[in-house]
């Protein structure tokens, strides 16, 4: 099921996530209707709390970025290009690399907003997948970047708060368009 997407404003984005639990009711349910509803609006990752559920739980699958065999060359080492779709629960950056670079994000919960965004270059990652195994694994490329997109989400941040003082102040205006329902998304939001 399409569910629709929560945008800037809404209180959801901006609470700290509780954990998810083994025994979480219908989470197979909920992970295909958040696959669904990231598909449908063209997206490559997506939290729960996107969908209105302040869970510390994400999904994401970057194939749909990638279009050549050049482009498979970015994704990192082995570990990481396969599978491109994957479950990411309860999760936690423990090490993050000092060097950073920027990279133009735009996200489903902000329409119409793209900026450049500074984050670092890798990241090391303990999480649950969907059967609750626990992993830790290092992320670098654009594996790095859409799970510090989506981790952002849980601990109640959307990529706007990552901009230099002066570049938040240049979009504020539009923050708060989307906040009043003004914005040019071509999928459900709430």
């Amino acid at each position: 099921m399409i569910l629709p997407i929560y945008v800037y404003g809404q209180d959801v984005l901006r609470e700290d996530s509780q954990e998810v639990a083994p025994d979480y009711k219908d989470l197979p349910q909920l992970l295909e209707n958040m696959y669904a509803t990231m598909y449908a609006a063209d997206g490559i990752g997506l939290s729960a709390c996107q969908i209105g559920l302040p869970l510390q739980l994400f999904v994401v699958d970057i194939a749909g970025f990638y279009e050549s065999e050049e482009d498979l060359a970015e994704i990192g080492d082995d570990a990481q290009r396969e599978p491109f779709k994957r479950v990411f629960i309860n999760p936690r950056i423990i090490e993050s690399s000092e060097e950073q670079e920027p990279y133009n994000e735009g996200c489903l919960s902000l329409p119409g907003i793209n900026e450049n965004v500074l984050r670092p270059n890798w990241i090391v990652l303990r999480y649950q997948d969907e059967n609750f195994v626990e992993h830790t694994q290092k992320f670098d490329a654009m594996w790095a970047r859409v799970i510090q997109h989506e981790y952002d989400h849980v601990i109640g941040k959307v990529f706007t708060d990552r901009l230099a003082p002066i570049r938040r102040q240049m979009v504020r205006s539009k923050l708060q368009g989307i906040a009043r329902g003004v914005h040019n998304a071509k999928y459900r939001v709430k």
